[in-house]
């Protein structure tokens, strides 16, 4: 409504670091409307993972900021990321799935050299195995990771580099070897402003 002449210096800035991060190939992300009455100021991105031209993971990160400060966050800026993932379903019955999936994210901060201090979330495995005129169909299984933390505001870029490799790793694509760059798809990433 008010539009960017109104937000905070450093709000405006942390949008712009959203809108330049550098996602892997696979991962296409855009803008999306952001929720409202969480914090004063928020920007969210909506993001997808596809190989071959099929969907494996998909994902929403949110950048929230009250210049006043939240003592749950324990600063002004907060991210909140949602990921969610096809897995084999045998994986879902392991009692370590949420465990790791919960690494993942830390393993994703800390390679993009990402900084964060209280962070907190949930990781939800759900099988489903079909009955009836459906027992046809194949048994499916997901993992959900739904986590917040407080970014270090002149890093917000990194943690949405970070929240990217999440998508790729909860979809199952590996990693991204030591020294080499990743080139944006054509598709491209379509941030705030774009």
């Amino acid at each position: 409504g008010a539009g960017a002449a109104a937000f905070p210096a450093a709000f405006a800035t942390a949008v712009a670091a959203m809108r330049d991060a550098v996602l892997r190939p696979e991962v296409t992300a855009e803008q999306m409307p952001a929720p409202q009455r969480i914090a004063p100021y928020a920007a969210a991105l909506a993001g997808d993972v596809d190989v071959d031209g099929e969907e494996v993971g998909t994902g929403r990160l949110v950048l929230l900021h009250d210049p006043a400060g939240n003592d749950a966050w324990d600063g002004t800026f907060r991210c909140v990321g949602y990921v969610r993932a096809e897995v084999e379903p045998e994986q879902a019955g392991d009692p370590m799935l949420a465990e790791v999936a919960w690494s993942w994210l830390t393993e994703a901060l800390a390679a993009h050299h990402a900084s964060f201090r209280a962070a907190s979330g949930t990781v939800t495995c759900v099988s489903s195995t079909s009955f009836g005129g459906m027992a046809d169909e194949e048994p499916s299984a997901q993992v959900e990771i739904r986590a917040s933390w407080t970014p270090e505001v002149d890093e917000i870029g990194r943690h949405v580099e970070a929240w990217g490799e999440l998508l790729c790793t909860a979809a199952g694509l590996p990693p991204v070897p030591d020294g080499v760059s990743v080139m944006p798809s054509r598709r491209g990433h379509r941030g705030p402003g774009h």
